[in-house]
Formats: structure tokens, sequence, C-alpha cells
């Protein structure tokens, strides 16, 4: 009974996180849109940078340097990390590349892609198992996304390349036996070096804002590259904390809330044209998440009841 009790907060708790994390990342365009004249490695390169000292920070004030140690020492879990930070680097680069190039419409449809992704790599590699009207659901998103991809050929390259990036990458942390923190700590780390030399460059060459380092150009400027760092580790916590706690399908699906947000913000703050197609999907893809997170619920309540004690 403790036991059940336990994995029912767990899988609570990791809920709250996941809505947390998807949430953060959604109104992330109007952070990017701020910081549209900085060229996109160089702010990818100091969001790394300054993500580094607040994870270490979180180490220690947790307590947690052995527990990095462990998994520094591990050669597997490291060359996974390694290939996570690389994922989420290509991700990151190309997000901020179509924000701030007026595309936040297809970033809402690479992240409405990722579920199906996700589900897909969840049955066949993790052996996750979903009910026919989950089935249904997922059919009816891919009719949802279908009405943009026939529709919108130009945004494929930007919402495929974000899927795949972003769904490979929480494949890639649901099998790597590594805390949260210490994950985003090692994947940040293996990270800070190329990044640093990235900021080098832009500093020597006088390529950033101002002509020289976008850090040097404004203090307002340097406040919101440092800000980034924040924006970088803590929904990357969240995030490892949702997958280890959740199935990979459910991660998918509560994944839908980024996109939304990117969808509304993309239409109505910075008028992205919303046509026949556009709104279409974004029915369907609505109407396949209730009807999943429908049944997870359902689904919950009756393995709840089978389990009670006479």
């Amino acid at each position: 009974m403790a036991r059940a009790m336990s994995s029912a907060a767990s899988r609570h708790n990791g809920a709250v996180a996941a809505i947390a994390t998807y949430t953060f990342w959604g109104v992330m365009p109007i952070y990017f849109k701020l910081l549209g004249a900085v060229p996109a490695p160089e702010l990818l390169a100091w969001r790394i940078v300054c993500s580094m000292p607040i994870c270490l920070a979180i180490i220690a004030l947790q307590r947690q340097g052995a527990s990095l140690r462990a998994s520094f020492g591990n050669r597997t879990v490291v060359l996974r990390l390694a290939t996570s930070a690389l994922l989420t680097a290509t991700n990151s680069l190309i997000f901020f590349i179509a924000v701030v190039t007026g595309h936040v419409l297809a970033t809402s449809l690479g992240y409405y892609i990722m579920p199906l992704i996700n589900v897909l790599i969840g049955t066949v590699f993790l052996h996750e198992r979903l009910s026919r009207v989950q089935w249904a659901a997922v059919v009816i998103a891919a009719t949802g996304i279908g009405f943009l991809a026939f529709g919108e050929l130009d945004m494929l390259f930007v919402a495929i390349t974000l899927g795949v990036s972003y769904a490979l990458y929480g494949f890639v942390r649901k099998i790597t036996p590594a805390g949260a923190l210490e994950a985003v700590t090692i994947e940040t780390g293996v990270s800070v070096f190329p990044a640093l030399a990235v900021v080098g460059w832009y500093a020597w060459t006088g390529n950033g804002v101002g002509g020289g380092s976008s850090m040097t150009a404004s203090w307002q400027l340097a406040v919101l590259l440092m800000i980034g760092g924040l924006f970088t580790a803590i929904p990357l916590l969240l995030f490892g904390y949702a997958a280890r706690r959740l199935t990979l399908s459910a991660m998918g699906f509560a994944q839908f809330i980024t996109p939304s947000i990117g969808f509304l913000l993309g239409h109505f703050l910075w008028g992205e044209p919303l046509d026949a197609s556009r709104t279409g999907c974004f029915v369907l893809i609505w109407t396949a998440l209730a009807l999943f997170s429908w049944d997870m619920f359902r689904q919950a309540r009756l393995n709840a009841h089978t389990k009670a004690p006479a």
C-alpha cells in the first residue's frame, strides 16, 4: 500500500514538473525576441556558459557532489549525456533562428509532431503500450498535423528538425541512469568549453552586437544574456525530473502545452497568419490531447480501484 502511494506521488510530482517545464518553454519565444540582434551561435554559447555556475551551485547546495562524480565516472552515462547535449543544442539553435525570423508557428508545428515521435519511440524501443483510445488520439493528432504539413511545406524542415531532435533528447535522457541535476550538469559541462570558444571567437572578431562581444554591448543585453543561464538550466532540471517519473508517451502528450502557447503567441502577439488548415490542426490536436488525457485518467482510476484492499 505504501509503495503504491509512493508511486502515485512520484507520478503526480512528475506531472507537475512536466507541466511547469512545457509552460516555461512555451513562453520562451518572448525572451528570444528580445535577443533577436544577438547571433544565434553566440546566444547558445552564452546560455551554456551562464548555466554552468548555476548547476554547480545547486549541486553544492544539495550536496550532490558524490553523485555527480559517480555519474562522471560512468563512461556510458557521459557518452549518452554528451549525445543529449548535442541534441538539445541543435534544437535550441534552430528554435532561436526560427523565432527571430518570424516562424513561431513553424516551431509550434515541430513540437506538435514530437509527441507522435515519442509514442513511436516508446512503443518500439521501450515496449510501452497504448490503449485503443490512446491510439485513436494519436491518429487524430496525426490528422491535425497533416492539415499543416500539406499546406505549409516550407515549415517542414524547421518542424521535423525540432520534433526529431527533442524526441530523441527525451529518449536518451529516459534511458540514462542519472538524476536530473547530475545529468544537466554533465550536459552543460561537456558543452562549456566549446561554448567558451564560441564566445571568445565573437569577442575576438567583433562579430557580436556592437562590434564585439554581445555581453559588453549594453547592460540591458548583458542582463538578458545572464538570465539565459537560469532559463536554460531550470526547465532542463524539471524536464529530467519529470522524464524519470512519467512514461515517454505521457511526457509526449504533456508536451502539447509548449506548441499551443507558441501557436497563440505567433498568431495573436506577432500576427503570423492563421488560415483554415492551421485552425483545423489546432482543434484536432487539442481534441486528441483531451482524449488521451481522459483515457489515462480513466485507467489510473481503474488501477486504483483494482489495487485497493477489500
